[in-house]
């Protein structure tokens, strides 16, 4: 048995600390993969909230929610940027929630000129620490073999580098021996204060 890929670790990062009924988010919904993940981690007692600023990446992940989960009635489709995630949660929800993904670059099989950025990243992370309840969990899948993709990943290890320790638990996981820029994973976990 081999090492697991970066989405699957953070599914199993996600898994172990998600239970029924929580409030989880998928910050970049792209073609539905960790919306219906999620889904299935929280079932119909739950709630996941899916962003994204592409329609095509929302008709995607309502698709594949269709084909896989039929009658899913979980999942609120946002078409917006992540970075409107706090705002667009109700206060009810600070605190609360079980686990944020993220996944950055850009929509598989779409314009890769459309991608996501520092300017509203790092601003949907923080806003997404803020959401999570103590022992949630933030994963961020890193892609930057493309254009401007190296640049947000640094923004993002900056933001990272900031935490307080007492505060969050970080990891990352990659692959050291891959070439042509592999993706990484790096997961926070919201830890009880001090």
């Amino acid at each position: 048995m081999g090492f697991l890929s970066i989405l699957s670790f953070a599914h199993k990062l996600i898994e172990e600390r998600v239970t029924p009924g929580d409030t989880v988010v998928d910050a970049t919904a792209g073609n539905g993969v960790d919306t219906v993940f999620l889904a299935k981690c929280v079932g119909p007692q739950g709630t996941v909230h899916a962003f994204d600023i592409q329609e095509q990446a929302l008709l995607q992940t309502e698709q594949r929610l269709t084909k896989e989960l039929p009658g899913c009635t979980s999942v609120q489709l946002h078409l917006r940027s992540h970075a409107l995630l706090e705002e667009t949660l109700s206060e009810a929800a600070q605190g609360k929630v079980g686990a944020v993904m993220f996944n950055l670059g850009y929509l598989p099989g779409a314009d890769h000129l459309t991608i996501t950025k520092p300017e509203s990243t790092i601003p949907a992370m923080q806003g997404a620490l803020d959401m999570l309840r103590i022992g949630g969990i933030l994963t961020i899948a890193l892609y930057t073999g493309h254009e401007g993709g190296r640049q947000e990943a640094e923004a993002v290890h900056e933001w990272i580098e900031q935490l307080p320790q007492m505060k969050y638990q970080v990891l990352e996981y990659r692959f050291l021996n891959r070439q042509n820029h592999p993706p990484y994973l790096i997961a926070v976990e919201k830890r009880p204060f001090s």
